[in-house]
């Protein structure tokens, strides 16, 4: 199975391996080739700034997994945040501690209210982080529970009319070696989330680490025992949405193959658009009638996933 490189290294806390490669040519007799399957990029469509009965958006979210934010300021992340121009950008895997964060961020100017979440026992290891224009009336950290409140992946804001909450679910990592308490998670994850809801409406937006169907990856056929992609992890995410959440992005657009917004460093696997869609905005599903239009930005550069970003009219 093809390695993802210097990302999967399980000791940097970072996400075990995933079959993003094509499947092998196979030679026949005379050397003949089986042709590949020709690359299909994904063209996002023009944004939907209304919602279906009119409503003009008046909230602008983006989320990045930026795999380290001090690499991915050098690489001018913050570029594409003020070109983009969200009213808050939610960051994962930031993999710094808030005293190492890059003046360049640290001080940004267009988002006076910024929020960090770091992991408690190991240095450059996860990390989220919530940026916004507007100042939240309350911001929590964690769900509330010790065994996943170390690892700094989870920022909860409260505003007038929803919550958002920014998420970095962790992985199963290589070997499936976490895959059970993955499994906690979900389940004490979707605990908290209804808490939440029981309150106010709300919003999750990250890096969810899960594949949910098979429209949802590339080579679904070659990963059903990856981390991502394992029956476990999808029927996680099957049972949150039942919960009375949506996929916003499926909910728009059910049926669009190749929308995908993680994609390996290695095996050109982004040029060739042979990627995951790991990214999410879930919302509660009061929220569908408010709902303008979810994003793939698959063209920005700087990680080895691509923001997203979602309109609402709220």
């Amino acid at each position: 199975m093809p390695k993802r490189g210097k990302k999967e290294d399980v000791k940097t806390g970072a996400e075990p391996e995933i079959d993003g490669a094509e499947p092998e040519v196979k030679k026949g007799k005379k050397g003949a080739g089986k042709e590949v399957d020709q690359a299909v990029l994904y063209e996002d469509a023009p944004d939907k700034l209304s919602t279906a009965d009119g409503k003009k958006y008046t909230l602008k979210i983006s989320s990045w997994n930026v795999d380290g934010v001090r690499a991915w300021v050098k690489k001018q992340g913050l570029n594409w945040v003020r070109e983009e121009d969200p009213h808050i950008i939610c960051l994962q895997e930031t993999k710094c501690a808030e005293k190492a964060l890059p003046a360049e961020i640290k001080d940004m100017p267009e988002y006076p209210h910024k929020y960090w979440a770091c992991s408690d026992d190991k240095e450059g290891y996860s990390g989220v982080a919530m940026l916004c224009k507007d100042k939240p009336v309350n911001v929590t950290y964690g769900i509330g529970m010790e065994e996943h409140d170390k690892e700094g992946r989870v920022i909860t804001a409260e505003f007038d009319s929803y919550f958002l909450v920014a998420a970095y679910v962790p992985n199963s990592s290589r070997g499936l070696v976490r895959l059970d308490y993955r499994q906690r998670w979900d389940v004490d994850f979707r605990g908290y989330l209804k808490g939440l809801e029981s309150k106010k409406p709300l919003i999750l937006c990250g890096d969810l680490n899960v594949a949910h169907q098979e429209i949802d990856l590339k080579n679904p056929k070659t990963n059903k025992k990856t981390p991502g992609f394992t029956p476990q992890e999808r029927q996680g995410f099957t049972e949150l949405l039942a919960e009375g959440f949506i996929d916003s992005f499926r909910e728009l657009y059910p049926d669009t193959p190749y929308a995908y917004t993680f994609w390996t460093y290695m095996m050109n696997a982004r040029a060739k658009n042979v990627g995951w869609r790991l990214d999410y905005f879930v919302l509660s599903k009061t929220l569908q009638p408010a709902l303008c239009d979810c994003k793939i930005r698959s063209k920005a550069m700087g990680s080895d996933h691509c923001p997203i970003t979602l309109y609402m009219a709220i």
